[in-house]
């Protein structure tokens, strides 16, 4: 790989990270809006992990070294997914023949690790929030999966670099775009549920029986806590990255135009988190099921539209 162009890959890789915390506060600010409330500003995330990072951390008697690696494996594990996909529009920093399988299971690795050190407590209120998030990742995986095989099927590839980053992807748009608009659909409400985000989880709840993502992380505290958080972030922004670069092809363009048009992307991703959030109410637990197969089915029809 030249330089160059390794450099231009860091260089997008790195505004990514630098405007991850963005894209919650986008969706915050939108919901905000959207329902006639003042709201916290769409910088409050970076403002939160300043103040997080200047505090002390609080370890429980009962945890072990496991529960302190927590925070780095969950934050190691989002960044090589992050390395793995063609952010800037042609190829990736990480790129092999299967990495859209590596991609999917070093996301599951990290919510495996972040579900370990919630066991880690001991505690059984933490336990109850890793069932849920275990139960609800396993129908989630199966969905993303049927997704990217989809995209596989339509460009031929079995490399993220091969299917968003060659003209294969626009030329599915030209000949089958139903199909990629149900892929986008699809993966759009399986990163809500992913992400932790409504209808299937509430990231400002604060009553027990309904939480599931905040439940496994409230023995964290400090820097650890800010690095939670920014993982999550960052991988809502990876995901919403990848939607981005279904949705719009930029291979023939110029470095400034694809980077341009992968931030515009973002932002769409986090607006439409935010139109979500506003217009729907959290689902009941039996009902989170039904919702991410919905989300699964997208993608399947998809599937057998372009087997056909």
């Amino acid at each position: 790989m030249p330089s160059s162009e390794f450099m231009v890959r860091l260089a997008t890789l790195v505004i990514v990270m630098m405007l991850a915390p963005l894209i919650p506060g986008i969706a915050s600010r939108t919901r905000s809006i959207l329902t006639a409330r003042r709201g916290a500003p769409v910088w409050q995330l970076y403002s939160d992990l300043w103040k997080l990072l200047r505090r002390g951390t609080v370890y429980s008697r009962t945890t072990t070294v496991v529960f302190r690696l927590v925070p780095i494996a969950l934050l190691a594990c989002v960044v090589v997914a992050a390395s793995m996909l063609p952010l800037d529009g042609r190829s990736a920093m990480l790129r092999f023949p299967g990495d859209v399988v590596a991609f999917a299971y070093v996301l599951a690795l990290g919510r495996f690790v972040l579900v370990l050190g919630a066991l880690d407590t001991g505690s059984s209120f933490e336990g109850m929030g890793a069932s849920r998030e275990v139960t609800f990742a396993a129908l989630v995986e199966f969905g993303f999966f049927i997704a990217l095989a989809s995209l596989s099927v339509a460009t031929h590839e079995l490399s993220l670099s091969g299917m968003l980053g060659s003209p294969a992807l626009a030329h599915t748009w030209s000949s089958s775009a139903p199909a990629v608009i149900m892929i986008v659909g699809g993966l759009f409400v399986l990163l809500l549920a992913e992400c932790s985000r409504s209808p299937v989880d509430d990231p400002t709840t604060h009553l027990e029986l309904t939480m599931i993502h905040e439940v496994i992380v409230l023995d964290h505290s400090g820097p650890d806590l800010a690095m939670i958080l920014y993982a999550n972030a960052l991988k809502l922004s990876v995901i919403g990255a990848l939607l981005a670069r279904i949705a719009m092809p930029t291979m023939d363009l110029s470095y400034a135009m694809r980077l341009g048009v992968l931030v515009t992307g973002l932002f769409a991703v986090g607006i439409g988190i935010g139109v979500v959030e506003s217009t729907m109410a959290r689902l009941r637990l039996p009902k989170v099921p039904l919702y991410i197969a919905g989300g699964s089915a997208l993608s399947a029809f998809a599937l057998i539209l372009l087997l056909q």
